[in-house]
């Protein structure tokens, strides 16, 4: 069967897969793939996206069987620039459309290492746990996924390792990275979340996966992972998981954050400076 996933809650990314089955633990391979990680151009590069993956792989938009859309957590322009583009070209091809969360995508890229390599035979990306740590990486480990949330936030959703691959254990959640509360043992933080609060992370006792700092939720992962749950059990809920207000409106709650950081600042620095005088 011939799927179709798109993800703009961090990047925009687009993939055209061929998945053998829809049932659980279906083999598949990448057709075509394209992304952008220009943050701000999700809206006018989705749709050319979709239609080129299409054109590479020589596939009509009716011959689809499913669309797979990553709900987020994301910012709201740019996750509603993919959501509303698979809805559209669902309804204009009468494919189903499926939604599914996009820090999935990590996790699958994490516990997986690499979607099914492609008909160009290009190399799968490298193992996220090909390092000599990732050894530990065994029934049982913690991993937590982490994008950007922008405001000094971080969007992110706990797993646990097991024998199918992993299980959600907690979130999605959007706070400081400084909140998020220590995982068990062993325990692995995974994607660009975890790359620009590494130190705030590393205090709370989780270990950085390096090889995955740069890495961003991608549709190609999200394939990965229907393939994994199976295509017949996807979710029809393409609801965009928002998590907080529009950047246009700064909550209460990050306000009162703020506030208290900024509190807790200058007394330091007033702590600071008195013991310099003294």
């Amino acid at each position: 069967m011939l799927v179709l996933a798109l993800d703009s809650s961090a990047t925009a990314s687009v993939a055209l897969a061929r998945v053998h089955g829809s049932e659980a633990g279906a083999s598949f391979e990448i057709l075509a793939r394209y992304e952008s990680e220009d943050t701000r151009s999700h809206a006018e590069v989705m749709g050319p996206y979709a239609q080129a993956a299409l054109q590479d792989a020589g596939v009509r938009g009716e011959d689809l069987d499913a669309i797979l859309t990553g709900t987020g957590p994301g910012p709201f322009t740019g996750l509603r620039a993919g959501i509303v583009t698979a809805r559209a070209l669902g309804f204009a091809w009468s494919v189903p459309v499926y939604g599914m969360m996009s820090l999935t995508a990590l996790a699958e890229r994490a516990v997986s290492g690499a979607a099914a390599e492609d008909t160009a035979g290009e190399e799968n990306v490298e193992r996220a746990f090909a390092s000599a740590e990732s050894a530990e990486l065994v029934e049982g480990a913690e991993l937590l996924v982490l994008s950007d949330a922008r405001r000094r936030e971080v969007y992110s959703a706990r797993y646990r390792v097991n024998v199918a691959g992993y299980s959600l254990v907690d979130g999605p959640n959007v706070c400081p990275a400084s909140e998020i509360l220590p995982g068990g043992a062993p325990s692995y933080a995974y994607g660009y979340g975890a790359g620009l609060y590494a130190e705030a992370l590393e205090e709370h006792g989780w270990t950085i996966v390096d090889s995955a700092r740069e890495v961003h939720p991608h549709a190609e992962y999200l394939v990965a992972a229907a393939a994994r749950l199976g295509v017949e059990n996807l979710s029809e809920d393409t609801s965009a998981q928002y998590l907080r207000d529009s950047d246009a409106k700064v909550p209460a709650a990050m306000l009162a954050r703020q506030q208290k950081q900024a509190a807790q600042s200058a007394a330091q620095a007033a702590q600071t400076a008195a013991q310099k005088e003294s």
